[in-house]
């Protein structure tokens, strides 16, 4: 069985891959783990002998098909335990992803299908973030659009809040962008560097174009 450590390494270059489309820098792996760069390089070299990273000298790391299977079954845990959380205990979506950390390590596969069964099968945590099905089968996010680049005028939903600090996640909650949330773009000022939105309510919202950046919308169901 992987170690929390080993874990944490996997799903954090899962995530990086998901970003970067190819193999992961080490320095991205730095920032991600918050350790300093001769201990990333150690696990790395000890992961990539264990068959779970393929590592290139100066380049980066990418995962293996073994280490992508178990960066999945992370990821799918960090994510079912978040919206068990939020869902069930009533926790504020801000502050579930450190415990999430924390659960995800300790959390059977047993209990974890318990979990998935009673949520009802979820297939997105409560930031709008895709949850890996048992199968380690996960939604392709390659072509999302955010508010930053969406249709004018367009009627839309709100499925995903890619910035998941708590002061984001605050203001969110503060202007009512959660998933879910019906919003229009009425109108984009690249010049002034603002996104002009509207809510169903008829509540007006202005936001930068990097705050737009990270507010994925889709079309209404």
């Amino acid at each position: 069985m992987a170690t929390s450590t080993v874990e944490n390494y996997l799903k954090a270059t899962l995530l990086h891959e998901q970003e970067c489309d190819g193999i992961v820098p080490m320095g991205a792996l730095v920032e991600a783990l918050g350790v300093v760069p001769g201990t990333v390089t150690t696990m790395v070299k000890a992961m990539a002998t264990q068959g779970l990273l393929e590592h290139e000298s100066r380049q980066g790391v990418r995962l293996t098909p073994i280490g992508r299977a178990l960066a999945l079954g992370v990821l799918r845990k960090h994510r079912l335990v978040e919206t068990f959380l939020v869902q069930t205990l009533k926790m504020d979506w801000s502050e579930v992803h450190e415990e999430a950390e924390a659960l995800e390590h300790a959390v059977s596969n047993r209990v974890l299908e318990r979990i998935d069964e009673f949520l009802g099968r979820p297939t997105a945590d409560p930031h709008g973030d895709p949850i890996p099905d048992a199968t380690g089968t996960i939604a392709d996010t390659a072509a999302q659009v955010t508010l930053q680049g969406s249709a004018i005028n367009k009627a839309l939903r709100v499925t995903r809040i890619l910035d998941q600090t708590p002061d984001f996640l605050a203001y969110v909650q503060e202007t009512g962008l959660k998933p879910g949330a019906w919003v229009k773009v009425v109108r984009r000022d690249e010049t002034s560097g603002v996104v002009h939105c509207e809510m169903k309510t008829g509540q007006k919202i202005t936001l930068g174009l990097p705050v737009a950046a990270k507010i994925v919308v889709g079309a209404l169901v």
